[in-house]
């Protein structure tokens, strides 16, 4: 199997720990997130991964290498511009018919050879990982009508979300629908495939995900570390 690791971003949200390292490169565990990342891969049958970088490419590059180390091949994309998270997907050379697409700062111990399995099977355009987000708002909540008259009240609803994990299995045809040399993020492609139609399938995964973009996922990803080492060899 082949994997795109989507690793250009500045990760700005992260700060100050990307201050002076790009956001894949933060250490958990005395690992960087995206060898964990790709560790997990490996083992789940990737052999071969494209790296897309921009912000502080070479540190990355330095870092990983060819893959050798990890028992990867690993190639490098680099963007003269930002280019979001789909459109750089259109740089690379030699991709499979399908093949993962991932953030560079997911921690999980999601089985990436079940979920491959899944989309090949599915015949779909685009297959997204996702998980059950519990969201409860702080707030005793009002429901009016068009003319201000409280029509119903809650007090601290939870409300239920099924999000992406930003973990992906593309069909190669999609980036046909891709426009060339300008940002096109995931939000630009799911409006895209819903209007033409073409089939997206989901995953729900109810393991473990960390979405590490902020300060506060960064410090529960490290509690998580050290009480499920074990999410190193997921």
């Amino acid at each position: 199997m082949q994997a795109v690791i989507l690793a250009g971003g500045k990760g700005t949200r992260l700060e100050p720990f990307t201050t002076e390292i790009p956001k894949p490169l933060v250490p958990l565990a005395g690992k960087p997130i995206i060898e964990i990342l790709l560790t997990c891969l490996k083992k789940h049958g990737v052999d071969e991964a494209f790296i897309c970088v921009n912000h502080l490419a070479h540190l990355i590059a330095a870092v990983l290498d060819d893959g050798t180390r990890l028992g990867l091949k690993i190639k490098y994309s680099l963007e003269d511009t930002p280019l979001s998270t789909v459109a750089p997907l259109k740089l690379l050379d030699g991709l499979d018919d399908n093949f993962i697409v991932a953030n560079g700062d997911i921690l999980t111990d999601l089985d990436f050879a079940r979920l491959y399995k899944h989309h090949t099977d599915s015949k779909a355009a685009l297959t997204v990982a996702t998980h059950r987000r519990l969201n409860q708002i702080d707030y005793g909540v009002l429901e009016t009508d068009g003319e201000g008259h409280v029509t119903g009240f809650r007090e601290k609803p939870v409300y239920d979300f099924t999000v992406s994990m930003g973990i992906y299995v593309f069909s190669r045809r999609v980036l046909d629908l891709v426009p060339d040399k300008k940002p096109f993020g995931f939000d630009g492609l799911m409006y895209m495939l819903l209007e033409e139609k073409e089939p997206i399938s989901t995953y729900p995964y109810d393991g473990y995900w960390m979405d590490i973009g902020r300060p506060d996922d960064y410090e529960q990803a490290k509690e998580d570390l050290q009480n499920h080492p074990g999410l190193m060899e997921s």
